[in-house]
């Protein structure tokens, strides 16, 4: 997670929230990769197959014929063109040019090295954390590349303007949304963590319409999630969904959509990855929130800091 910075402990700087350059923004691309990637699980079974295809081997895409990647996909190559008109491209040429440019652009980016963020069970420990800080990196330098900053913007306008925001998310997302109250009762936000289904609905029923409900679900489709920011919706509530696959249910009950940008790997059921292109995104939205109400903030942080800085080990009770 993002470390504080300025001179209050645990404050937020002098010049508040992060900007993204609209130089460096241009030099730093959405990857195609992982477009397909968050299209994936929306996509038809042939076009699916493609997709994967694209996304386990772009190099090997971008250096093939439409008919080769046609019949290593097992399909046409109709269904080849409407999988590159689906993400956005007019055609394939298209397509295995810029797979071709991002490869070259990866390639110089990391010295001609090559990281799998797949794990093997011959791997060395070594190995293992080469590829887990490698594959945690680049969930969020991707999160924050394909970011829309006016969602996110919309998105701190209603938290600001909220009296009240639930956050609702189970499994490894409950501890997200966890870290997400924790950050906002420091700087004294009405914010409540909810990740016991009946609870999670009981909080939405009783949401008006000035408050804000946020679902968090890597894949966007558990059923809790869902249903809690949808009985929210009908209530007149903001609903807002963080999730990895733009496309996926979740997004059909959310008035706002934040996504982030995790590889699948072996280890994808322990939310490595994941978990951390979701903080990245809470942490934005966070400071962004801060940033708006600075003054309040500020003294948030302090009075915060003052309650429970006795609370650490003094230098004579420290073991010897």
């Amino acid at each position: 997670m993002r470390k504080p910075t300025g001179s209050e402990p645990g404050g937020i700087g002098e010049t508040g929230a992060p900007r993204v350059d609209a130089a460096v923004k241009e030099t730093t691309p959405l990857s195609t990769v992982v477009r397909v990637r968050s299209l994936l699980p929306s996509l038809p079974p042939a076009e699916r197959r493609v997709a994967q295809r694209v996304i386990d081997d772009p190099e090997g895409v971008a250096n093939s014929t439409i008919t080769e990647l046609a019949q290593t996909c097992g399909t046409s190559e109709t269904t080849v063109i409407r999988f590159c008109r689906a993400i956005g491209f007019h055609g394939y040429p298209e397509l295995r040019l810029t797979l071709a440019t991002e490869a070259g652009r990866a390639q110089s980016a990391s010295g001609g090295r090559v990281i799998g963020s797949d794990i093997s069970p011959d791997d060395s420990l070594e190995q293992i954390v080469e590829k887990v800080t490698f594959a945690d990196a680049r969930a969020v330098e991707e999160t924050a590349a394909q970011l829309d900053i006016k969602v996110l913007e919309q998105v701190v306008d209603a938290v600001v303007g909220a009296e009240r925001t639930d956050v609702y998310g189970v499994g490894a997302s409950a501890f997200v949304a966890k870290d997400f109250q924790q950050k906002m009762h420091r700087i004294g936000r009405v914010c409540y963590a909810w990740s016991d289904g009946h609870i999670m609905l009981t909080s939405a029923a009783v949401l008006g319409s000035g408050d804000v409900a946020i679902g968090i679900s890597h894949t966007g489709a558990t059923v809790e999630t869902i249903d809690a920011l949808e009985v929210a919706k009908s209530k007149g509530v903001t609903t807002v969904a963080l999730t990895n696959f733009p496309k996926s249910p979740i997004a059909e009950v959310a008035d706002l959509i934040l996504t982030t940008a995790a590889r699948e790997t072996t280890f994808r059921s322990g939310a490595t990855a994941s978990r951390l292109a979701q903080l990245t995104v809470v942490d934005c939205v966070f400071v962004g929130v801060g940033q708006r109400t600075f003054g309040q903030t500020r003294k948030a942080l302090e009075a915060t800091y003052e309650a429970v800085r006795g609370r650490t080990v003094r230098p004579d009770r420290r073991r010897r």
